[in-house]
């Protein structure tokens, strides 16, 4: 990819270096202090609860001062951002609507987020209660010798599927799909997980179809790779030896591919529709370079590559 003269996203937190402990418990002297603090103030026990659990500052290393080995990796990562906030918004600016950016959070090992604390060991995920991405860089360097994809658009990929979650989040989606998921089997939630996860690497697709300046020979083949290379049936058949189609929360490599294809060869979000025809995908259109576009969606978990 051609990225290195591209435009740095001011929308990040660095807390590579840091490191995060869940809450300690609260002992019976803490607690009595929290009854006493209530009866004073008239607080909410339980807010003063979670505050109490939450990670503070002695909790946290402060970053390391030098260079790291993964400069780079956070160089390029702010230039794929960067260049999904120019697409997005154009595409929101032309339906006369305002893009809201994600913030996107580097971490290593683990970090918390509003929707709690998380391991790197889950992968890059999204969390709509923070509107954040939440990124260890160490990902890529799975996604190379772990899953057999290497390449700068591979990353690039799954930088640009988090914010598809994001404009999922934007449009209500998840929203919808949260609670539909609440109403039904684990066997159909986890379908509607797949249709989420599908969506994402449509639009992931389309950001990738206005990028196309910044592609090289062999970009695009990187990028499908990559999403070959983390379908559920593929990590599954390598992780046990075999595949359980309903357990799936991400969709197959064939899947994955094909939605992400679709997205970089049409430029459409209206062309990402991954759910059956109905409510999740009423009423909201985007105007794109080459047609008007309909987009969708939201949920209120994280999710992740």
């Amino acid at each position: 990819m051609r990225w290195r003269l591209g435009r740095r996203s001011s929308n990040i937190e660095d807390r590579r270096g840091r490191k995060v402990k869940a809450g300690a418990g609260i002992g019976g002297g803490a607690l009595l202090l929290i009854v006493l603090f209530v009866m004073l103030t008239g607080e909410d026990p339980s807010r003063v609860v979670e505050v109490l659990n939450q990670p503070g500052a002695a909790d946290q290393a402060a970053p390391p001062s030098g260079p790291r080995a993964d400069d780079e990796e956070f160089d390029f990562v702010r230039v794929v951002l960067a260049s999904t906030e120019d697409t997005w918004s154009q595409l929101f600016d032309r339906s006369g609507r305002r893009y809201q950016p994600p913030v996107l959070v580097f971490f290593d090992d683990a970090v918390q987020s509003a929707c709690g604390i998380n391991s790197s060991a889950v992968g890059p995920f999204y969390c709509p209660a923070d509107s954040k991405v939440y990124l260890d860089l160490s990902f890529f360097r799975d996604l190379q010798n772990r899953f057999g994809a290497p390449g700068d658009f591979a990353q690039a990929y799954v930088v640009a599927h988090e914010v598809g979650h994001h404009i999922q989040n934007l449009l209500g989606i998840s929203d919808q799909v949260h609670r539909m998921r609440s109403r039904v089997s684990q066997a159909e939630g986890n379908a509607l997980s797949v249709k989420m996860e599908l969506q994402a690497d449509c639009f992931a697709g389309v950001w990738g179809y206005y990028a196309e300046n910044m592609l090289e020979r062999g970009d695009v083949e990187e990028g499908l790779r990559a999403a070959a290379a983390i379908g559920d049936d593929r990590i599954q058949r390598r992780n046990r030896g075999y595949v359980t189609p309903e357990s799936w929360t991400h969709g197959s490599s064939e899947q994955r591919v094909r939605w992400f294809r679709r997205g970089l060869e049409q430029g459409r979000s209206d062309s990402c529709n991954t759910f059956e025809a109905g409510s999740l995908y009423r009423g909201t259109t985007l105007t794109g370079r080459d047609s008007r576009e309909r987009m969708t969606s939201r949920d209120a978990r994280p999710t992740n590559v």
